[in-house]
């Protein structure tokens, strides 16, 4: 049985560096044969039909992406059900600029020392709450200057982590569901 599934690219067309085409992107799943592949803004956001598992399809897209298209991003997959559970799990209010509440998808579990230093450290008026293979994150003046942005970049999670903007993760749903 084949189900919806959310790829989604870390580190691809931020800089000069790492340039990915959403049409390219998509024409390189269509050809591993996935089905029904959209993508959304130019991030690396991709909702496509597959049977396999979310852990092997992160590890044969990275491979895949480095072969086909000459750039080495990380992917994490969630299946359509686990992006619902995320946007369910959501511990804060949706700010009046959604772009402020960002969710980070892990590849695993982080390590443990890292999440009780980031939970230690205070970081107003920015928030953030771990929840499985989630970061939550609220940023109260967007996430440009915020310190809070600053270490959760360097923080040594041990996984590989992408963050998106609620906007984006809402959207996303959105993808998965209208295939039915």
């Amino acid at each position: 049985m084949s189900a919806n599934r959310i790829a989604l690219l870390r580190g691809i067309n931020i800089g000069p560096r790492q340039r990915v085409k959403m049409p390219e992107l998509r024409e390189l799943l269509e050809g591993l044969g996935y089905t029904d592949v959209q993508t959304l803004v130019q991030s690396g956001n991709v909702v496509f039909t597959a049977r396999a598992k979310p852990a092997t399809l992160e590890k044969k897209l990275e491979q895949e992406i480095e072969k086909q298209l000459g750039v080495d991003p990380k992917v994490v997959v969630r299946t359509r059900d686990e992006l619902a559970a995320a946007i369910e799990a959501n511990p804060f209010k949706v700010p009046k600029n959604p772009k402020d509440l960002h969710v980070t998808f892990l590849s695993g579990k982080p390590d443990e020392d890292a999440v009780k230093k980031l939970e230690a450290a205070d970081f107003p008026p920015d928030e953030l709450k771990f929840a499985g293979r989630e970061i939550y994150v609220l940023y109260a003046d967007g996430m440009g200057r915020s310190e809070l942005a600053k270490q959760l970049g360097r923080a040594k999670l041990g996984v590989a982590a992408t963050d998106r903007n609620w906007n984006t993760v809402t959207k996303l749903l959105e993808m998965a569901d209208e295939r039915g």
